[in-house]
C-alpha cells in the first residue's frame, strides 16, 4: 500500500501553559489526504495538539510544520466543540456559516456570488438548509454541531481540523457529520480530529494516541493495542475478552440516544505481544 506524503510534521514538539507541561516533547507526522484520529483520555493533551496544528498555541520546545501544497500554503478550517463556542449570541444559522467565508472576503466586504453558492452548498451538504433564519438559541446540540461544521467546510480549505465532531450527538447529527468527513476525504482533504471514541479511531486511516504525551502514532492496527491503550488509559479502563477489548471511560460513557462509542470494543486481529511500532512509533 503506498505511505501519503506528509501534511504536517512535528519534531520534538512540546506544549506548555505556563509552567504545566500540557504536551510533552514528541514527534509525529499526519499523513496528507488521511483521516487522522487523535485519541486519548480527558486531559491527555488532544486539544492542545489540535490547536498547536492549527497555529493557535505556539510550542514550547521544538516544532510543528504544516506542509504547503507544492507552492501554495495549505488553507486550514476548524471546528471548536459546541460546547467551546458561544452559542448564546443573537445570531442565525446563516450568518454564522457565512462566516466561514470572512478569511477569504475579510468581515467588511460584499459577499460574492461564489460565496453564497459555498455558503448554501455546505448549509445543504450538512442538512440545516430549513434552520437557515433560525438563531442558535432554537437549536438542539445536534443541530449546532452541524452548524459549526458546515461553517468550516464553507472556507476554503485543504486541511480540515475538528475538535470532538461526534461526541454526545444524536444518530442524524453523527451520521450527517460522519458523511461529510469521508466526502471531504473523497475531494482530498486532509482531516484530523480529537475523538474519545475508540471505535472511530479504528476506522481512521491514521491514529495519535495520547496521555500528556504521545504514547504512539501510525495505522490502527499498531496504536490500538492492549499494550499501548493501557499505558494511555490505565489498566483499570481497559478490559479484554478473547479477543475482544473494551474501554471503559466512566467520564464519556453513553447515554442513550447519543451517538457515543466509548464503552463499545474493538477486535484484536493480532496478540499484542505479536505487534511491532511503525515508522511514528517512539517506542
Amino acid at each position: 500500500m503506498p505511505v501519503n506524503p506528509p501534511a504536517v510534521i512535528a519534531q520534538n514538539v512540546a506544549f506548555r501553559y505556563g509552567r504545566r507541561t500540557a504536551v510533552a516533547p514528541a514527534s509525529f507526522t499526519i499523513p496528507e489526504g488521511s483521516i487522522t484520529a487523535i485519541i486519548g483520555p480527558n486531559g491527555s493533551g488532544k486539544s492542545t495538539t489540535l490547536n498547536g496544528i492549527a497555529g493557535l498555541v505556539e510550542p514550547a520546545t521544538g516544532s510543528i510544520e504544516v506542509l504547503p501544497i507544492g507552492e501554495k500554503p495549505r488553507r486550514l478550517a476548524y471546528v471548536l466543540q459546541t460546547t467551546k463556542v458561544n452559542d448564546s449570541l443573537p445570531i442565525t444559522v446563516r450568518e454564522v456559516v457565512t462566516m466561514g467565508r470572512y478569511p477569504t472576503t475579510g468581515p467588511y466586504r460584499w459577499l460574492t456570488d461564489t460565496d453564497r453558492a459555498a455558503v448554501h452548498t455546505a448549509m445543504e451538504r450538512m442538512s440545516i438548509v430549513g434552520l437557515a433564519d433560525r438563531h442558535l438559541t432554537e437549536l438542539s446540540g445536534g443541530q449546532r454541531q452541524r452548524v459549526f461544521v458546515a461553517q468550516g467546510i464553507a472556507q476554503d480549505h485543504d486541511m480540515l481540523l475538528l475538535d470532538e465532531p461526534l461526541t454526545g450527538l444524536d444518530m442524524t447529527s453523527a451520521q450527517a457529520i460522519d458523511h461529510v468527513i469521508h466526502d471531504e476525504q473523497a475531494h482530498g482533504c486532509t482531516i484530523v480530529l480529537t475523538t474519545h471514541d475508540l471505535t472511530a479511531a479504528q476506522v481512521a486511516d491514521h491514529v495519535i494516541l495520547m496521555s500528556g504525551r504521545v504514547v504512539a502514532s501510525g495505522s490502527p492496527d499498531v496504536v490500538l493495542t492492549t499494550e499501548y491503550l493501557r499505558e494511555a488509559y490505565g489498566p483499570s479502563l481497559i478490559h479484554v475478552e478473547g479477543t475482544r477489548l473494551f474501554l471503559d471511560d466512566p467520564v464519556h460513557r453513553t447515554t442513550a440516544p447519543r451517538h457515543e462509542h466509548q464503552d463499545r470494543s474493538i477486535h484484536l486481529e493480532v496478540s499484542p505481544t505479536d505487534r511491532h511500532g511503525g515508522d511514528d512509533d517512539p517506542h
